[in-house]
């Protein structure tokens, strides 16, 4: 027979464990270069980023378009970087709580 309040609470667990796992998203820091470390940037788990370092010897190129190419590319690479540490760390927070249902995507909740 099914377990109606059983399952509810269950989802309340499931809903706690993911709002805690996605509040300390903000605690982990990834930073990512480019241009052999001329441009660094640092974002959060939450994908907000936090800082760009420039070296200064591109602050006097007269290529801005080099620069500005350098400062996407190590944006993107911490983006992707932060993106796979937040599914880590929330499938990490979460784990054992869901059963594994084929066709059930969570990739929402960065699961």
């Amino acid at each position: 027979m099914f377990d109606m309040m059983g399952m509810m609470g269950k989802m309340k667990e499931v809903q706690a464990k993911l709002k805690e796992a996605q509040d300390n998203l903000q605690h982990i820091t990834v930073s990512a270069e480019s241009g052999a470390g001329l441009v660094k940037a640092t974002v959060n788990g939450q994908r907000k980023l936090l800082k760009i370092e420039i070296d200064e010897s591109l602050l006097n190129v007269n290529d801005r378009e080099m620069v500005n190419d350098l400062v996407v590319a190590a944006v993107n690479n911490a983006m992707h970087s932060a993106t796979e540490r937040a599914q880590e760390e929330m499938k990490k927070h979460t784990s054992g709580l869901l059963p594994n249902i084929p066709g059930l995507d969570l990739s929402n909740f960065g699961l």
